[in-house]
């Protein structure tokens, strides 16, 4: 592996774009943290927005996190381990998206590679050029996002990549692909856990679930409202956000469960008009 000279310079910063990521939320979330905690355990990683916070703000806290995204679990453990070899992979597709973006990158698209630095290229390099960075598949798993309108997207952020390479790269950073459930078996009393799943739809049209092929349903979210009461009864602090939605505050009417209705932007929505304005739920147990 090169020489990494540059790679702690960097505040690390999520490498997607996700829906529903966390990053605008980070002060909001930042002020709940509890003061000191076991391991932070985060099951729907997705962008891993607070995960980056945690690890610049608390030297050698240790994490366990997860997602049931193959794909987007790859990409962590592929920069983790072969950030070189990715970054030179990504520079290669800027070099050949610069000379036709558009069938460049529906070839790109309809590719299915099988090498672990070439899989995690195509998810970055299709979220950096897609239409609105937005991560979707279909119910066959295959990515289908058009390609969106960018006159010089960042493509390889070398600074960023060696960065979180290098916080990943802790022996106390644990990194696994499994079903959110499986945090019961590891969570410990005073472990933070923090859910951020596939929101509840708060209208027919914000139906937004498909970050894997098998959609969160409304019977997933009964099972992790169960999970949360375990983790409780465990003596694990539990951190939920969710939409603004009062099937969602109809489940935590407890009086251990502290809701707080936060302000949000939507940065994936489509009309850049109606990205602002939202509200969503911040639920917790201390």
């Amino acid at each position: 592996m090169r020489q990494q000279f540059n790679q702690i310079l960097v505040t690390p910063k999520p490498f997607v774009k996700w829906a529903g990521g966390k990053r605008q939320l980070i002060p909001i979330l930042n002020e709940i943290l509890p003061k000191t905690m076991g391991t932070y355990f985060e099951p729907f990683l997705g962008g891993g927005a607070l995960l980056f916070h945690i690890l610049k703000e608390r030297d050698g806290q240790k994490c366990g996190i997860s997602d049931l995204n193959s794909d987007l679990v790859l990409a962590y453990t592929t920069i983790r381990d072969k950030t070189e070899t990715l970054i030179d992979s990504l520079k290669n597709h800027t070099k050949n998206y610069q000379k036709d973006s558009k069938s460049y990158y529906y070839s790109i698209r309809e590719n299915n590679p099988r090498n672990a630095v070439e899989k995690t290229s195509r998810l970055i390099f299709l979220n950096r050029t897609c239409f609105n960075g937005l991560y979707r598949v279909n119910s066959k798993g295959k990515f289908n996002v058009p390609l969106g309108r960018y006159t010089n997207p960042n493509i390889v952020n070398e600074e960023n990549l060696r960065s979180v390479s290098h916080v990943l790269q802790s022996r106390k950073v644990s990194i696994k692909c499994r079903d959110f459930e499986a945090v019961l078996d590891d969570a410990k009393k005073n472990d933070l856990v923090y859910f951020d799943p596939p929101y509840q739809p708060v209208s027919d049209t914000a139906n937004f679930t498909s970050y894997t092929n098998k959609s969160f349903t409304f019977d997933d979210l009964k099972r992790l409202v169960k999970l949360c009461l375990k983790l409780d009864s465990k003596g694990c602090k539990v951190i939920l956000s969710n939409s603004n939605s009062q099937e969602v505050a109809d489940m935590f009417t407890e009086k251990k469960w502290r809701i707080e209705k936060i302000e949000a932007n939507r940065s994936i929505n489509s009309n850049s008009k109606k990205r602002t304005g939202h509200h969503e739920l911040l639920i917790k147990n201390y």
